[in-house]
């Protein structure tokens, strides 16, 4: 089940000009924006995010995902020893992006995004306010913004 909950992931995200770090557990690590410089970066997590939960809610044999999506100023590179090195991402934006997978699935959408990744982009107007969520670790609520869910008519 987790090899074809990948299999989406992967398609997805290199669809949209990112590319998956790494699998911890059910979860994955995606990057846009490094190694590659993309200045449109935002715009393809954000594509992604919405396609991911497109295609993921397909399938009921696949595992239902949490999806969180934050940008910012972030360290890309090796850490490790020689014995054991492994390229990555650190950064707050990073930290903030897990904590909203965390949330997303509790939000009927199963998607958030930082409001900071939005602003700007042409994507982000197919989003819609979410408001303000309490993220572990900080004082203040983010502003999130979600994709928007149609209610199915019985």
């Amino acid at each position: 089940m987790l090899n074809r909950f990948f299999r989406v992931v992967v398609a997805v995200i290199d669809r949209e000009g990112g590319w998956v770090n790494k699998f911890e557990g059910d979860a994955a690590l995606c990057v846009f924006g490094a190694p590659q410089e993309d200045d449109d970066h935002r715009s393809g997590a954000l594509r992604a995010a919405a396609a991911l939960r497109r295609e993921l809610s397909r399938s009921n044999e696949l595992l239902p995902a949490g999806i969180g999506v934050a940008s910012g100023p972030a360290i890309a590179g090796f850490v490790g020893t020689p014995e054991r090195f492994e390229y990555t991402v650190i950064g707050d934006c990073v930290n903030l992006a897990a904590r909203l997978c965390d949330l997303a699935k509790t939000q009927r959408s199963g998607v958030l995004s930082a409001a900071s990744t939005i602003e700007g982009t042409a994507v982000g107007q197919d989003w819609v306010d979410a408001g303000r969520v309490r993220i572990r670790g900080r004082t203040q609520r983010a502003r999130v913004w979600t994709v928007p869910t149609s209610r199915r008519r019985r």
